[in-house]
C-alpha cells in the first residue's frame, strides 16, 4: 500500500541512485522519500585523512545526484535515524544490507530503536549477497575455487532500473554541511568503460605490474558502492571476473565467521611467535625499509590512500615473515589509510599472506621483495615514482636471515 509519508532511504556502502534496490522498494511505499546519511564515528575515527577526503568527494557526487537534497547528521545511527525517521513522519526506513560485522550489529540495533517503523533491507554491496552460496550439503565454502564455480552457477540479478528520479527527494530542514573538496569524483562509469575498452583485453598478462597503467582502479568505487559490482560483471569475465569473485568469498567467509575481521581463521597459528618491535613497524609504515619496491608501496598508500595489489602482497609479506610482526598490525594501518580499505578483502588478504586464513598461501611461501621487483618493476619505474631515494637506506633487516627465522617459528606451529 502507497503511503503519503516519505520514505527514509539510509544510504552506507551505496552512494550511488542508478542500480539501486533499496531505491526501488522505497518507490513501491511512497513516491517521496528523504535521503540520509549518518556520520559514524565509529567508523571515522579509525580512519585516515584520505579515506575521509575520498568519502566526502562520494558524498558530495551523491548530493548533486539528488539535487542538493542529501541530509547529512552526524551521531551514533541507532539514535539518529529513528529521530530523523520519526521527524518525517516515516513508516520504512530502506537500506542496502550490510554484511560486515559491526554493520550487521548497527542495523540490528536500529531496527529494535526504530520500533513500529519497518526497517527494510534490499540487496548488497555485492552481486551474490554473503551466505546465498553454499556447498550442496548447506555448509559454507572454505575454498576460492569451488566457491567461484558455485558462485557463477548462481548468477546474480539484472540492475535494477532506477536513478535520481525514481523518487521526489524532500528537501531536509537542517544538514550538516559537508567539507569542501579540492577535486570533485571523477565519472566512475566512464573510467571503468575506457578500462574495459582499452586495458581489459591484456589485463592477464599486465595486471602485476605496479609499473604500467593496467588495473581498472575500480576497487573504491566498489568499496563506497559508487558503481555496483553487476555493472562491472556484464561487461567482463575470465580473470577480471576471477579477481570480483575473490572480493565476494572474502565477504562470504567473513558472513560465516565474523571473528575472522580479528582473529586468525586457522587457530593453530594463534601459537604463532610475533615480536613486538614499535621501530621497525614504523619505518614499515612510512616506507623507510631500505628494500625499494617495500618503500615505494607504502609511500604510495600513505601519498594516494591506494597501493598496487602485487606490491600489497610484497609488504604485508615482509612485515610478517621479514619483521615478525602481527598480520593484524599491518591490516589495521592499511584499513585506516586504504580509501578502498573493505574489511572482509583487507583482512582475510592479510591472512592469505601470514598462512593462516583460508584458502591461504603456504606460510613457507615468503616474498623476496628484490627479486619480486626485478620481475614486476623491472625498469624501477615505480619504485622512481614513489621511493627514489629508498636504493640509498640500508636495509633494515638481512631478508635471508629473517625468512629462515620465519621457517623456523612456522615448524613450532605446526608440531
Amino acid at each position: 500500500m502507497v503511503s503519503s509519508s516519505p520514505s527514509l532511504v539510509w544510504f552506507r556502502r551505496d552512494l550511488r541512485t542508478s542500480d539501486h534496490p533499496a531505491i526501488l522498494a522505497a518507490a513501491e511505499r511512497s513516491p517521496r522519500a528523504l535521503a540520509l546519511f549518518v556520520l559514524d564515528d565509529r567508523l571515522l575515527k579509525p580512519s585516515g585523512q584520505p579515506r575521509i577526503d575520498f568519502m566526502h568527494r562520494c558524498l558530495h557526487a551523491l548530493n548533486d545526484q539528488l539535487g542538493g537534497r542529501l541530509m547529512v547528521v552526524h551521531g551514533d545511527p541507532v539514535k539518529a535515524v529513528p529521530r530523523v525517521a520519526k521527524e518525517i513522519g516515516a513508516e520504512s526506513v530502506h537500506i542496502t544490507a550490510d554484511c560486515a560485522p559491526y554493520g550487521r550489529r548497527r542495523d540490528e540495533a536500529v531496527e529494535e530503536a526504530l520500533g513500529d517503523i519497518e526497517l527494510v533491507r534490499s540487496g548488497s554491496p555485492y552481486a551474490v549477497t554473503p551466505g546465498r552460496v553454499r556447498k550442496q550439503d548447506g555448509t559454507p565454502f572454505k575454498v576460492f575455487t569451488p566457491f567461484r564455480n558455485a558462485w557463477l552457477d548462481h548468477g546474480w540479478r539484472k540492475p535494477a532500473d532506477t536513478d535520481a528520479s525514481t523518487l521526489d527527494w524532500v528537501k531536509p530542514e537542517h544538514s550538516t554541511k559537508l567539507p569542501a573538496i579540492e577535486e570533485e569524483l571523477p565519472d566512475a562509469q566512464q573510467l571503468w568503460e575506457e578500462f574495459r575498452d582499452e586495458r581489459l583485453e591484456d589485463y592477464d598478462n599486465t595486471r602485476d605490474r605496479p609499473d604500467l597503467d593496467a588495473t581498472s582502479r575500480m576497487s573504491a568505487f566498489l568499496r563506497w558502492g559508487v558503481l555496483h559490482p553487476r555493472t562491472l560483471l556484464q561487461d567482463c569475465d575470465g580473470t577480471f571476473r576471477s579477481e570480483l569473485a575473490w572480493r565476494e568469498f572474502y565477504a562470504d567467509v567473513l558472513w560465516h565467521k565474523p571473528e575472522t575481521a580479528r582473529e586468525n581463521y586457522d587457530r593453530k597459528f594463534d601459537r604463532m611467535r610475533h615480536d613486538n618491535d614499535e621501530e621497525l613497524f614504523e619505518a614499515w609504515t612510512q616506507g623507510r625499509t631500505g628494500y625499494p619496491i617495500v618503500d615505494a608501496g607504502m609511500r604510495q598508500l600513505l601519498r594516494e590512500g591506494f597501493m598496487h595489489n602485487r606490491v600489497r602482497m610484497i609488504v604485508a609479506s615482509f612485515l610478517v615473515k621479514d619483521l615478525h610482526l602481527p598480520w593484524w598490525w599491518g591490516a589495521r594501518h592499511f584499513m585506516k589509510h586504504l580509501i578502498d580499505g573493505d574489511i572482509a578483502s583487507n583482512q582475510h588478504n592479510w591472512q592469505w599472506v601470514a598462512g593462516c586464513g583460508t584458502d591461504a598461501a603456504p606460510f613457507f611461501r615468503v616474498f623476496n621483495p628484490t627479486t619480486q621487483a626485478k620481475k614486476f618493476d623491472p625498469d624501477g619505474a615505480y619504485v622512481r615514482r614513489y621511493a627514489p631515494d629508498s636504493p640509498d637506506i640500508p636495509p633494515i633487516v638481512d631478508h635471508a636471515v629473517e625468512r629462515q627465522v620465519a621457517l623456523d617459528r612456522y615448524q613450532a606451529v605446526k608440531s
